[in-house]
């Protein structure tokens, strides 16, 4: 990392722009970054939220989950469905529910 680049990108996310077998990503270094940036910021944007709607509605965290990650996949879907997965994963793990089973599928 660079002096002028001081962002860390977690290995989870960097993943998902590693093909199979390969060390080198997709995307460039200042794209990829900026990738990051937005699904980090979703998520930590979602949380909030998230924990109203399980609140007052009452319904499980999977369902919760899986709603969020529909919306993030509606069209025009900012992010990727391999994006919208992680920030669904983040989420989860931001307001440390787990993650389920039907969440994790790639729907």
């Amino acid at each position: 990392m660079t002096d002028e680049f001081q962002i860390d990108i977690p290995a989870s996310f960097m993943a998902l722009y590693l093909p199979p077998g390969k060390i080198k990503p997709t995307l460039g270094l200042r794209a990829l970054a900026a990738r990051y940036e937005l699904c980090e910021d979703l998520a930590n944007l979602l949380t909030e939220k998230a924990a109203n709607l399980q609140f007052t509605l009452g319904i499980t965290e999977e369902l919760v989950l899986a709603q969020f990650k529909a919306g993030l996949l509606t069209e025009p879907a900012v992010v990727s469905p391999e994006e919208a997965h992680w920030v669904v994963c983040r989420l989860a793990e931001l307001l440390q529910w787990p993650m389920v089973q039907r969440v994790r599928a790639d729907e």
